[in-house]
């Protein structure tokens, strides 16, 4: 932007997601910058990072602050306190893609509070946010995400063998997990950042209704939202397209997170 400082971003984490935000970043955005990486896996990251025009610092997750202004969160819900938790105490601006983390770590949300710092969670997978925050703003009575899963999505996930489902021979809809958004992190934790997402925006993770289901008759993840406040009753429907070389990610997961990036150097903004 004319006139205005360049920001340094730093990605925490250099998979699907985070090499989809360093490739946008290096090919040009502007009033936005790649100032260094932070992996566990530093050779993996260099393979790639030689692609690029400039050389990237590749540093760890406690130095990451120190080379960035903003930090792009693009880790696993293992790792995700270890990449956060120095951003924020640095007071720096984070951008979260693994949003179930929060909730496992919600001190550092009041930890922000007191260092000044800004968590920004993305739209991610999921359409509607906007309506959500507003309706958030009067009474919202009830929410309602049901997703569908097609079975090769889910192929590895431990919940297959719990329930004694073989995905390669389904031939109806299965259930996979009912209950809050809360109680699906101890028991289902894929596909748990859209819930957690959409909990935040609205009345909380416990009274966000979630369904999973493992569907033979879709061939996208599926999410349909049944929200019922006193200001509106709406429904939204989204079907997203798996990550190329991850097909756990959506391919608008990292789309969304480059898109609150840009945002926040945009001249105009358009959204909540």
């Amino acid at each position: 932007m004319a006139n205005k400082e360049t920001l340094r971003v730093g990605l925490a984490g250099f998979g699907s997601i985070g090499r989809t935000v360093g490739n946008a970043l290096t090919d040009g955005s502007p009033g936005l910058r790649l100032s260094a990486v932070a992996v566990r896996d530093q050779d993996k990251a260099k393979s790639h990072l030689n692609t690029y025009k400039h050389d990237i610092p590749l540093v760890s997750l406690n130095q990451l602050p120190g080379y960035a202004d903003i930090i792009v969160e693009a880790t696993s819900r293992h790792s995700f306190k270890d990449a956060v938790a120095p951003a924020i105490e640095a007071g720096k601006t984070v951008i979260t893609a693994t949003v179930g983390g929060l909730l496992l770590h919600d001190d550092l949300i009041q930890r922000a509070k007191e260092t000044g710092a800004r968590i920004i969670v993305p739209t991610g997978g999921l359409a509607g946010f906007d309506a959500m925050r507003a309706a958030a703003e009067g009474t919202i009575h009830s929410v309602q995400l049901t997703t569908r899963k097609p079975p090769h999505s889910l192929h590895d996930a431990p919940v297959l063998q719990e329930k004694g489902i073989d995905p390669k021979n389904l031939k109806e809809p299965a259930l996979l997990f009912e209950g809050s958004a809360r109680q699906a992190i101890g028991t289902f934790p894929v596909g748990l950042n859209i819930a957690i997402a959409l909990s935040m925006a609205g009345v909380g993770p416990d009274k966000t209704k979630l369904a999973v289901w493992l569907d033979p008759t879709v061939s996208r993840n599926v999410h349909k939202v049944d929200v019922d406040a006193d200001s509106a009753a709406f429904t939204m429907t989204m079907e997203s397209e798996p990550a190329e070389d991850n097909p756990h990610s959506a391919k608008i997961a990292a789309l969304s997170l480059l898109a609150a990036l840009r945002s926040l150097t945009a001249t105009m903004k358009v959204g909540t």
